[in-house]
């Protein structure tokens, strides 16, 4: 199996932008159902697996603090796996 890079090194290689990032952030936060997201270039990251793998963001997703919330969703999405389509 091939071994994809996370978000977080695709943004070093400006593969994915911080503006793809941040709609990323923005479905997670309008639809918590979402599996397959098209990030950017090709690129398709699973953002229920997203937060799934990223106990901070699920615990996040309880609280009514916005910021907290947006930035630890941002954080399992930059340590997210997308794969290439």
């Amino acid at each position: 199996m091939a071994s994809y890079p996370t978000v977080s090194e695709l943004r070093k290689t400006s593969d994915v932008t911080d503006d793809e990032i941040t709609a990323a952030v923005d479905a997670v936060l309008a639809d918590l159902a979402i599996d397959s997201y098209p990030l950017a270039k090709g690129w398709t990251l699973d953002l229920v697996a997203a937060i799934a793998a990223h106990k901070a963001s699920q615990d996040a997703l309880h609280t009514d603090r916005d910021a907290y919330k947006r930035n630890m969703i941002r954080t399992a999405i930059l340590l997210a796996h997308p794969v290439k389509a």
